[in-house]
């Protein structure tokens, strides 16, 4: 091992901005001139921070041959050494350390992290005696070891998060790349079932063969809706939103109408009650709103009262533009109404019914591109009620 396989460990001591008043208070309260915080190993004595004032050689990122010091024996123990006086002390008077390096007084804390593991140690060192050996001082030096040993526990548990953070981004990121390849490859071979029907169409002369091409372009156009939702929603993670062109429009609720219509066709038994009444001169993106309330229709006919019909209302006040849909029904479940325009909310809810749960969350990215809201009331009384506002006569250039 090297001296560089300890950057990562002087890096974070230098980071815990108590270190350097620590030092100073360790030489002040033992009298020593010496005091420094070591990263010791099996192989390795380290220094990460010095306070010097005899002139003693070590820098952060110095080394000591480990075997020549104690602090290879606290590792063993893991119990403080402190003396005050090695020619007089009946173990140290003998110990190689204080001999090679001129020590009378000495004192050494093991700094061990939360998790159970030795980093190394608080030290002291001076070349002349120190009354250092008082019960008092021992635990207020360990308070200082416990204060460096849950700072270096705070920075690895930031590291960690912060390395899981970026993971599960870089996770997000690619899976929204996949998302918005995948739907877009899957245009063409939808294409060429359409055109297939198409084909077969007008050369069908039987009624079940008819039906069975019905059929097969039911399911091609709902497909195609499916794609279309995991596009929009790749677009808006990937591009901060989804993209809107907002243009003067004078024929908005025919626009909205048309949107009504298409529901209705593909849901034959559902009950659709419309009152669409919108001005002339509204700057939005027309096929965009007609998304947005296709969207909201689908979902009330999907999840609403079969037996009810679904009123549809869009009107104009106070120089805003609003669209409603209301359903009855069962009224959605209180804990899910804060997370309803989160993606996939249906599938991670448990719900059932057809589509990727992505229907809301697109449709509240095109209010919020029109510089407006999508919000929802649902009680079992009053039935549940989507509805979108936004400015009318604001010409954005986006």
């Amino acid at each position: 091992m090297t001296r560089t396989d300890f950057s990562a460990d002087l890096h974070a001591v230098h980071s815990i901005d108590a270190v350097p008043t620590i030092l100073k208070l360790v030489k002040h309260l033992t009298g020593m001139r010496f005091a420094a915080v070591a990263r010791v190993t099996d192989t390795h004595w380290v220094a990460c921070a010095v306070d010097d004032s005899i002139d003693f050689g070590l820098q952060p990122g110095s080394e000591l041959t480990l075997e020549s010091t104690i602090c290879h024996e606290i590792r063993q123990h893991r119990r403080p050494v402190i003396f005050g006086r090695a020619s007089l002390h009946p173990v140290f008077s003998q110990h190689h350390t204080p001999r090679i390096y001129g020590l009378e007084s000495y004192v050494s804390i093991p700094i061990i992290t939360g998790d159970g593991q030795f980093f190394g140690t608080l030290c002291a060192i001076d070349s002349v005696p120190a009354d250092v050996e008082g019960p008092e001082l021992k635990q207020t030096l360990t308070l200082f070891a416990q204060l460096i040993a849950m700072s270096l526990d705070s920075q690895r548990d930031l590291i960690a998060t912060k390395t899981a953070l970026d993971v599960a981004n870089e996770h997000g990121r690619l899976r929204d790349q996949f998302v918005a390849v995948l739907g877009h490859d899957l245009r063409t071979p939808l294409s060429a079932i359409r055109m297939s029907a198409d084909l077969l169409e007008s050369r069908a002369t039987e009624k079940p063969s008819a039906k069975l091409i019905t059929a097969i372009r039911d399911s091609a156009n709902r497909m195609g809706l499916l794609i279309e939702n995991v596009l929009d929603f790749a677009r808006g993670r990937m591009g901060g939103g989804i993209p809107v062109k907002r243009q003067r429009v004078d024929d908005l609720a025919d626009v909205l109408k048309r949107a009504i219509r298409e529901v209705e066709v593909s849901h034959p038994d559902a009950i659709l009650v419309d009152s669409l009444a919108v001005p002339a001169g509204i700057y939005c993106d027309a096929l965009r709103l007609s998304q947005l309330l296709s969207n909201l229709v689908g979902n009330a006919v999907t999840h609403g009262d079969k037996t009810a019909p679904v009123h549809v209302n869009a009107w104009s006040q106070d120089g805003e533009i609003f669209i409603s849909v209301l359903n009855q029904g069962a009224p959605i479940a209180n804990q899910l109404l804060p997370f309803l325009f989160e993606p996939f909310t249906r599938s991670e809810a448990g719900l059932h019914g057809e589509g990727l749960g992505l229907g809301l969350y697109i449709a509240s990215q095109i209010a919020k591109a029109h510089g407006g809201t999508l919000t929802v009331t649902s009680t079992l009384e009053a039935g549940t009620t989507f509805t979108t506002r936004f400015p009318a006569n604001i010409k954005w250039v986006l």
